[in-house]
């Protein structure tokens, strides 16, 4: 889901779409911030330009990245900067954004989530690509 507020929005969000997993949570986000109208841009890294984000699209399918205020986020902080956009989400930023417990979770993200997530992406890549 590409949201046509992408390039005004204060806060961008580039995710693939492709992921089930990924998509399943960034739309529901997407469908929240709509719903409220937050100055917030979901960008699939599957059909946009990337140029803005200097990623390669394989860097982009390994985490969740956040563009604010010309500062790119990635991981568990950038999930932090969009909750804190959100209302909804601003105690659960605030939670995981203590001492201690952004570690644990970065540390989960990073080294175990991440990596899982991006390896069933190659995975479906390859399937994709063994049916072409």
């Amino acid at each position: 889901m590409t949201e046509t507020n992408e390039h005004t929005a204060q806060t961008r969000v580039l995710y693939n779409a492709e992921c089930p997993v990924c998509s399943f949570e960034i739309d529901h986000y997407a469908a929240y911030a709509r719903k409220t109208a937050l100055p917030i841009g979901f960008e699939d890294l599957n059909s946009g330009e990337l140029s803005d984000w200097g990623l390669t699209r394989d860097q982009a399918a390994r985490r969740l990245y956040v563009l604010k205020d010309g500062k790119l986020v990635s991981g568990i902080p950038a999930f932090l900067v969009l909750w804190e956009d959100m209302p909804r989400y601003r105690p659960l930023a605030r939670v995981i954004g203590l001492p201690g417990i952004r570690q644990m979770a970065s540390a989960v993200y990073d080294h175990i989530l991440a990596p899982l997530i991006y390896r069933w992406h190659k995975r479906r890549q390859l399937r994709r690509n063994a049916l072409n």
